[in-house]
């Protein structure tokens, strides 16, 4: 049995290789390591512990005479490689490398092998673009509306398309949540990345040790029984404990405390983003923990961790706030990826896209009192229930079996986003031709359709039309306006030089 792992040096990875090399009946796994990965000393003690086992493969995901040296002979492939914000904000091409080129690559040379080893390919929260306190809770078949100029999201969506439409005999798509890892803290105070953080977005926190245990249990119990009708050729959210569905509020304030302060001590109202984020709380999330039971630990436990771990964040409890705020936060403000830095040198197009313009900007203003956090509402709790949770029409009983969706269902669903369906219903993993809202007609899985894609331009081009295409379009209506206005007619997109434009839809 040999296993081939991508991304092993990152957060997601290292926790999974680490908890797979606990199972025995695995006699060896193969690493694809990019070339240069500076990330490499974070792991290096764990594969030196462990060579006897471990092949190491150095290259490049963009280039497919790795991937294929990388494929051959593997029984699984499991892809966790991505480049993520903020690296995906500053080097954008390694992104489109990465996180779209790379998988089209491992997914063409699977197609190609006889047999084909199992594929599992790790996806995210952020196809689902932003969310607010209407409509906090989803599935996987909510609309994917990737938040404009955010490239990590764009790239992922593509790359997760690939794989749903590929002919790959076993695969499974795993949408990551918010991930607490150890190098958390460390990680986002040298970068912008942290205003971008909606704090009333909802966010569900998963750690990377759960998420890895999740990996090795999948592998370990699709060695030991079939797991063809409830796992493979699907799609999942990696949802968390119902604790650790919080707001982007709560998750500062956490970190904070362990140095004696607070979110209200760090901030202002108007450090932070108000819209064009990404983060959701798992309707559905449950699914995969009924099937692997990898859910142990809450965002008390990790903080609790990093608290005993770092000893030394204490010693910010002798050092007043406001001068925490000034050195370490407001620093920060000078960095090309901060609120700050695109209000400073009028940066219309992400002003816009963030928060609906300058002055929606400048009306947020630095008094707490005047700002509304959904934690702080009456009905935070009721909102946070998941048993009250408001959700969307889909065109279809989400809670009907796979094998029950028919043509009907499937005509439902293309009518919301305004199209059509062309030719017979022939089954789930069979491509029939759709026409959208544009009229332009295009082949699709009905699964992936159920999993939330819909063909626009985002797909081709690095442009985002939802402004427009909401207009006629139910399902993306139903969540894009619960942040957005009717009267904004907005096309957003990156020049060759990805500069971010926006322009009025005429």
């Amino acid at each position: 049995m040999i296993i081939g792992i991508t991304g092993v040096t990152g957060n997601m990875g290292s926790e999974a290789l680490r908890h797979l090399l606990l199972n025995p009946k695995i006699d060896k796994f193969r690493l694809f390591i990019l070339d240069g990965d500076k990330n490499l000393k974070r792991v290096k003690g764990l594969l030196n512990k462990n060579k006897k086992r471990l092949e190491f493969i150095f290259g490049n995901l963009k280039n497919i005479e790795d991937v294929k040296k990388f494929c051959n002979g593997l029984d699984y492939v499991i892809n966790m490689a991505a480049v993520i914000p903020p690296k995906s904000d500053k080097d954008k091409q390694a992104a489109i490398d990465c996180n779209q080129t790379g998988v089209y690559n491992l997914v063409s040379v699977i197609e190609k092998m006889n047999p084909q080893p199992r594929f599992i390919h790790t996806s995210t929260v952020a196809l689902y673009g932003n969310r607010t306190e209407a409509h906090p809770y989803g599935i996987v078949g909510d609309p994917l509306l990737v938040s404009p100029f955010d490239l990590y999201s764009l790239t992922k969506l593509r790359g997760e398309f690939r794989v749903l439409e590929s002919n790959i005999e076993k695969f499974a798509v795993l949408r990551q949540s918010a991930m607490l890892h150890k190098y958390m803290l460390m990680d986002n105070i040298s970068d912008g990345l942290m205003f971008h953080t909606c704090f009333n977005s909802p966010l569900e926190w998963v750690t990377a040790n759960d998420s890895g245990r999740l990996i090795a249990n999948i592998i370990k119990r699709d060695m030991e029984e079939d797991l063809s009708n409830t796992f493979w050729n699907r799609v999942f959210n990696i949802g968390a404990k119902e604790e650790n569905r919080i707001t982007g509020y709560d998750t500062l304030d956490d970190g904070f405390k362990l140095m004696g302060g607070s979110t209200k001590k760090m901030f202002k109202p108007n450090y932070n983003a108000t819209r064009n984020f990404h983060g959701m709380w798992f309707y559905d999330g449950y699914k995969l923990d009924d099937l692997f039971h990898y859910q142990t630990e809450t965002c008390h436990d990790y903080w609790r961790q990093i608290g005993k771990k770092n000893w030394y964040y204490w010693f910010g409890r002798l050092v007043p706030q406001s001068l925490i705020s000034k050195m370490v936060i407001q620093s920060l403000f000078k960095d090309d990826n901060s609120i700050k830095y695109w209000y400073t040198h009028k940066d219309e197009a992400r002003m816009y896209a963030t928060f609906g313009g300058m002055e929606s900007y400048e009306k947020i203003g630095t008094d707490w009192s005047n700002f509304k956090l959904l934690n702080e509402d009456k009905d935070y709790e009721n909102i946070r229930d998941i048993h009250k949770a408001k959700l969307i029409d889909y065109g279809f009983d989400i809670h009907k079996d796979l094998s029950k969706i028919d043509e009907e269902d499937i005509k439902n669903i293309a009518s919301l986003h305004g199209g059509k369906v062309l030719e017979e219903f022939k089954g789930l993993y069979t491509p029939i031709k759709f026409v959208n809202s544009d009229n332009e007609e295009f082949m699709m899985k009905p699964y992936t359709l159920i999993c939330g894609h819909w063909l626009n331009i985002t797909y081709k081009e690095f442009k985002w039309d939802f402004d427009r295409l909401a207009k006629k379009d139910k399902l993306y209506a139903s969540i894009w306006y619960d942040s957005h206005e009717k009267n904004e007619d907005k096309l957003y997109s990156f020049d060759d030089n990805f500069n971010a434009i926006m322009e009025d839809i005429k």
